[in-house]
């Protein structure tokens, strides 16, 4: 049921041309993983690579994610990972708090409740601020539980953007350490509600073989 609901979306999401963000994006990116999951990562948007190849969090970004999810026993196969918002911004910039709200309530919204997730994962600023509250502040804010709006519980943690950017390796290694711990702190407490769900395949998902470019 799940399934074919997101596939409904899906087309639905294919079709959407109700902001300038897709003005200048190849076409929407929309959601990734196995819709029985109970935990959920929402980033904040396509970037040129998720653009070219219409899947979320497939280059560098994705790669260190699905470093740092294999470390705390996950593969992106059997979790879903989406972005706040789903066209990628002219020239990779951040999305602002208004085309946060816009796309994310025309969609991100719609698989949440299709999903009903027991544990969503805020990556970075943008996610943190759409499913928290605009004040909160991902250096202060993450690794502590809140609520969003619709009662989803939700832990914040470092964007694996942020990660790439960190040019001292203390600093980095630090944050890199935060980042394991938000995450194993998610699978735990999603186990929690589900615990015969089957969290890790025994390899690690290519998405360059299931995704080609558009």
């Amino acid at each position: 049921m799940k399934e074919e609901a997101l596939q409904e979306l899906e087309q639905q999401l294919a079709k959407c041309r109700e902001c300038k963000l897709c003005e200048f994006a190849k076409g929407p990116v929309g959601w990734f993983g196995c819709a029985e999951t109970p935990i959920v990562f929402v980033g904040e948007g396509p970037g040129g690579v998720e653009d070219d190849y219409g899947c979320p969090l497939i280059g560098p970004s994705g790669q260190l994610l699905d470093k740092a999810l294999w470390a705390t026993k996950m593969t992106r196969d059997r979790v879903i990972t989406t972005n706040i918002v789903k066209c990628r911004p002219k020239g990779n910039r951040t999305p602002n708090i208004a085309e946060a709200d816009f796309c994310a309530q025309r969609w991100l919204e719609k698989e949440l409740e299709i999903l009903q997730p027991q544990v969503i994962v805020a990556l970075g600023s943008v996610a943190l601020h759409y499913l928290g509250s605009p004040d909160m502040r991902i250096t202060r804010d993450r690794g502590k539980w809140f609520k969003t709006r619709q009662g989803y519980d939700c832990i914040a943690t470092y964007h694996p953007a942020y990660l790439l950017r960190l040019a001292d390796p203390h600093v980095l290694n630090h944050a890199k350490w935060e980042v394991f711990y938000d995450l194993e702190a998610a699978r735990k407490k999603a186990e929690e509600a589900v615990p015969d769900y089957k969290f890790m395949s025994e390899e690690k998902t290519d998405l360059f073989k299931l995704f080609k470019k558009r």
